[in-house]
């Protein structure tokens, strides 16, 4: 990843640019919290963040489009670990590496911030100290309920409750264009493609949801949260 601390933020990559159009609002890492002021950066889709292994240095605020964070196994399989939505953040790791790859799904925005400041605002500051503890309680809650989803969930089962879930974390409208493919959607339901595909019709036949467009999907969310609780 090209970094826009240690050079000017000029790329020789197709993206990774400055975002000259990002809300003041996104700018600090939390509410009322001045010194942890974030830097945009801009990131084509499919282009990578950062990589396995790298140095975990920064921490990102997704403002716009999406991002996922993947492993790839020894057998080649690829593990989607997570997808990361406007407001949300990634990157911030227990270890000095980051443990997964996090890539661009579309053309996105994101503010980074460097890690070891705000480690070292969290130990003067007991708000920012008790936000830092509420990411890991909701990730680890997140982790959780994903190995739930993979270990005891049928495939119309998994599909519900990640639309769902996407729709909750974009406004909660019932109508929003998938911010992933179904391929990204299989691998980390941990499911095949055919599979994915194959559930989307028969929901639509089940008239849980409808299809305009490549992404744009409507839900019928009473009927999906019944497939899912029961």
């Amino acid at each position: 990843m090209t970094n826009p601390f240690v050079q000017p933020i000029v790329s020789n990559r197709p993206a990774g640019r400055p975002s000259p159009a990002v809300d003041d609002r996104d700018s600090v890492l939390f509410a009322d919290c001045p010194e942890l002021i974030g830097t945009p950066f801009a990131y084509a889709r499919e282009e990578e963040i950062y990589g396995e292994g790298e140095d975990a240095e920064f921490v990102y605020r997704v403002v716009a489009g999406a991002v996922r964070t993947h492993k790839v196994l020894s057998d080649g399989r690829r593990l989607i670990t997570g997808f990361h939505l406007p407001g949300d953040l990634f990157g911030f790791e227990q270890g000095e590496s980051y443990r997964h790859t996090a890539e661009a799904l579309s053309d996105t925005k994101v503010r980074i911030f460097r890690r070891r400041q705000i480690e070292r605002v969290a130990a003067q500051r007991a708000d920012v100290a008790c936000h830092l503890w509420d990411m890991a309680a909701n990730g680890l809650r997140s982790a959780q309920d994903h190995m739930l989803l993979l270990g005891r969930r049928s495939a119309h089962e998994r599909v519900a409750a990640i639309l769902l879930d996407v729709d909750t974390r974009l406004g909660g409208t019932g109508t929003f264009d998938l911010p992933m493919t179904r391929r990204d959607i299989a691998d980390y339901l941990g499911l095949t493609i055919e599979t994915v595909s194959r559930t989307f019709s028969l929901l639509e036949a089940e008239r849980a949801l409808v299809r305009s467009g490549a992404r744009t999907v409507t839900l019928h969310r009473v009927r999906l949260r019944r497939m899912v609780e029961d």
